[in-house]
């Protein structure tokens, strides 16, 4: 089998953009609005198990503060607390205070000259995506990678499968053709969902998940170039065959 496109996860795989980006920007926001509530880093660390942002908000509010969820104008709140937390966070990424994580960089720079396809498939803005790619990868980054499937371009958030299916139907290729690096158990459990084999990074936030059916579970990159990471694969695929 061969391995012919990488799709990325960004929050905690490229970089660890939530507990110093994504959360503060939260609370930048609801600062703004004249909200007293607060995310903690151990808070954040238990909302995470809800993804998407808007649907991080609606969660933290059905179980702290339900009246909210009464208001008349709750759903436009909403679309305005995240995109007040978004310009938070495109500032935070634009300072360069968030780096990619070890390894990652060397990844997609030997990816480009094996002549390896690139994707993303998150469920942060297509805005987030842009602009971390520019401020960690250079102005030209963003097209690099031939897909970005990000946002709310399938309804359903990971753990559905279905951003990874929007992603491999663009890039028409079968899932067995591709690698799927992600750094959390809902993420794996997407990719796997659409048939992708799936390497994990963990993440200060994700660390001990459950993340069976991955072909494995590293620390970083820091240690593992391209050619470590196609022998995981085709390890994984040697194995299947045996089995």
């Amino acid at each position: 089998m061969t391995m012919r496109a990488l799709i990325f996860d960004v929050d905690g795989t490229l970089a660890d953009t939530e507990r110093d980006g994504h959360r503060p920007a939260f609370n930048a926001a609801f600062a703004d609005a004249g909200l007293d509530w607060n995310w903690d880093a151990a808070l954040y660390g238990e909302l995470l198990a809800v993804t998407g942002g808007k649907e991080r908000i609606r969660h933290y509010v059905a179980g702290h503060c339900p009246e909210f969820a009464e208001r008349p104008d709750f759903d436009a709140l909403v679309k305005r607390l995240h995109a007040s937390k978004t310009e938070h966070y495109l500032r935070i990424v634009e300072s360069g205070r968030l780096p990619l994580r070890p390894g990652v960089a060397r990844l997609i720079c030997q990816a480009r000259i094996a002549r390896l396809r690139l994707a993303i498939a998150t469920t942060t803005t297509p805005e987030n995506v842009s602009v971390l790619l520019r401020s960690t990868l250079g102005s030209d980054a963003e097209g690099w990678f031939e897909v970005i499937g990000a946002g709310d371009v399938v309804p359903a958030k990971k753990p559905a499968p279905d951003i990874y299916q929007w992603v491999l139907e663009r890039l028409e290729l079968p899932p067995e053709h591709c690698l799927a690096l992600e750094d959390s158990a809902n993420g794996l459990r997407s990719a796997l969902g659409a048939g992708l084999p799936t390497l994990v990074t963990e993440s200060e936030y994700t660390a001990g998940q459950d993340f069976a059916g991955a072909l494995a579970v590293l620390p970083d990159l820091a240690e593992n170039n391209l050619d470590d990471i196609g022998a995981i694969y085709r390890k994984a695929y040697s194995l299947n065959k045996k089995s």
